[in-house]
């Protein structure tokens, strides 16, 4: 069997407003307007949002990964649980985005992003306060 030809998909001209908002979160040139677009992404209800918010996970600008981070969680995608996990284990970044990135797991609900949350809770290396917060919001998911 022939494997399919995804180069047409590649090919496909990426323009409209979503990848307006995708370059501005991306290149904008303030930090307000790429915080406005991250925002937006993350209300977009939008799939193609997803991975370009994971690669901001990963921006310079910390102020960029919480917002990245919470756009996350209001997308709710499986997709992006990996990273996530990543910045909540991440014991260099921000305590808030780190919390963020607990509270954007919590919203998920996958079996990953609740065992993410746990081997955090279990971590005696952990912050406290990280801890503590994990346990918070994964307590709080049990209440639904």
């Amino acid at each position: 069997m022939k494997k399919p030809d995804v180069e047409w998909y590649n090919a496909l001209p990426k323009t409209g407003p979503i990848y307006d908002l995708i370059n501005t979160a991306t290149f904008g040139m303030s930090k307000r307007e790429r915080l406005q677009a991250v925002i937006a992404l993350g209300e977009s209800d939008d799939p193609r949002a997803v991975r370009p918010l994971m690669e901001l996970l990963r921006d310079g600008d910390p102020e960029i990964r919480i917002y990245a981070t919470s756009a996350l969680g209001t997308l709710k995608s499986g997709r992006a649980v990996h990273d996530l996990i990543g910045r909540l284990r991440d014991k260099s970044e921000q305590p808030a985005t780190r919390q963020q990135a607990a509270a954007a797991l919590a919203a998920i609900r996958s079996n990953t992003a609740i065992q993410g949350l746990k081997e955090c809770i279990a971590d005696e290396n952990e912050d406290p306060t990280i801890r503590s917060y994990a346990r918070d919001v994964l307590s709080g998911m049990r209440r639904w």
